[in-house]
């Protein structure tokens, strides 16, 4: 039975006090009682002798020091786990909201979990396509990699992460595909959006979401991240399933993490966030990978939204630092009507060149995706000089440099929310936009991959 404390001292927003303690370790779970027989829940942020600081879960309204006490689990947080769990929606602490039964776990696992060893670690080698021609043919996902997408206020990430959501699969084997799907902070209108999309193409079935509502407590968003990656880490490395991780929006978790940090009056670091976000944040990325002797994967799009569209806030400057690239939206592609509006050239996947060619997606994969974005590149120069200089002033290779970057953004990455593009279809349309360029000015593909596919019309 565990012990019972009258002894709390304070309650300063989701953080409370609590003294004489005994036998208390960091990062227990444990359970206020109202006077009423109302219960909440808390864990340990901090042991002082026989003082413990405890954070709340829920709202501390209605706490009287006198009449609650505060008992403690011996155990940490921890999510009941089970292929269940699949086609289901849970809150940010792991309790079903979609109305269905229970789960009945399989076990029982710490929502921290474990950090991999790097020396078990597989390289990321394997292509994972989306549907998306902008990451499939320029900034390819491959499995077991970390790839985010750094967004902004007003732009459509929902849009592109049900999109990937719904449409990801990993081609040519008949293996077993989830998604575990993180909602931090959003709106109910949001909530039923993913909610709904996913039912309405059947995709709900292969996914697990969890969903953190913007009026739930600050507390219950940190530990939202870590009840979906624990869900994925079961399904990846106990089921042996390949399992994609969309967590969304960073950037509100960034926040509640500042929230906590300013209740326990610790030192700021840069905008106030807490120094440790860099190690906080690591945590849960380098979750993702794949591990030697295990057929699973775990591959993660955090999508952030950027304050004030500034890369080098602290968010997406160290997500930048732990992750392997980033795909950026672009605020005047959106403006244009470009769906999705991916801005290719800042985008980048360092892992890209693992994931393709021959036997992956297709041979001339490496060289199309190079001479694509050293056309676009110097098309989007010439649309800039035509401003400046009028059209009158360009060459004539500079105007067709410039009309392929409009037919470019046009037809590649402009595809809308609803297009499911296989890799051999991406690599097509590339080819139908090399073709508005002259066969001499494609020094990036080589000779006997231009006879293949440059005279194929």
């Amino acid at each position: 039975m565990p012990k019972e404390y009258r002894t709390i001292q304070e309650v300063a927003g989701p953080l409370m006090l609590v003294k004489g303690v005994s036998n208390v370790s960091y990062d227990e779970l444990g359970e206020i009682e109202l006077s009423s027989g109302e219960r909440r829940r808390c864990k340990v942020l901090e042991i002082n002798g026989d003082e413990a600081l405890v954070q709340l879960f829920e709202s501390a309204t209605g706490i009287n020091l006198a009449s609650s006490k505060v008992r403690f689990f011996g155990r940490s947080l921890e999510l009941g786990v089970s292929e269940d769990m699949l086609g289901r929606v849970f809150d940010g602490m792991g309790n079903p909201i979609d109305g269905g039964p229970e789960i009945l776990p399989d076990m029982r696992m710490d929502i921290n979990g474990l950090p991999m060893n790097p020396a078990a670690r597989n390289y990321p080698s394997e292509f994972i396509q989306t549907g998306v021609s902008a990451i499939d043919g320029l900034n390819t996902l491959v499995r077991g990699q970390k790839l985010p997408i750094f967004s902004a206020s007003g732009l459509p990430h929902a849009n592109l992460a049900a999109q990937i959501a719904r449409q990801a699969k990993v081609r040519g084997k008949d293996e077993k595909f989830a998604v575990v799907f993180a909602a931090m902070g959003i709106t109910f209108e949001e909530s039923n959006f993913f909610i709904d999309s996913f039912k309405e193409t059947g995709a709900i079935d292969r996914t697990v979401l969890f969903i953190n509502l913007a009026n739930d407590p600050a507390v219950e968003r940190i530990s939202t991240p870590r009840m979906a990656l624990t869900a994925a880490e079961y399904l990846a490395f106990e089921k042996d399933m390949h399992v994609l991780v969309i967590m969304t929006d960073i950037t509100n978790y960034a926040d509640s993490l500042r929230e906590v940090s300013a209740a326990r009056k610790e030192v700021p670091g840069r905008r106030g966030y807490p120094g440790y976000m860099y190690t906080d944040l690591a945590t849960m990325y380098e979750r993702a990978g794949r591990q030697r002797g295990k057929e699973g994967s775990i591959t993660m799009i955090p999508i952030l939204t950027m304050p004030e569209d500034d890369k080098t806030h602290p968010i997406p400057d160290l997500t930048g630092y732990i992750t392997e690239g980033q795909i950026i939206l672009s605020r005047e592609l959106y403006r244009k009507g470009v769906q999705p509006p991916i801005d290719v050239l800042p985008s980048l996947s360092r892992l890209k060149d693992k994931g393709i060619g021959e036997g992956k997606t297709r041979r001339d994969h490496a060289n199309t995706m190079n001479q694509l974005f050293s056309a676009y590149a110097r098309g989007k120069e010439a649309k800039e000089l035509m401003v400046i200089l009028g059209e009158a002033a360009l060459s004539e290779i500079d105007i067709v440099y410039a009309k392929f970057a409009d037919e470019f953004e046009k037809t590649y990455v402009s595809q809308g929310y609803n297009a499911d593009r296989s890799i051999e279809e991406t690599l097509d349309i590339g080819w139908d936009l090399l073709r508005i360029l002259p066969r001499s000015e494609l020094k990036r593909i080589d000779d006997d991959i231009l006879d293949e596919y440059y005279d194929k019309k």
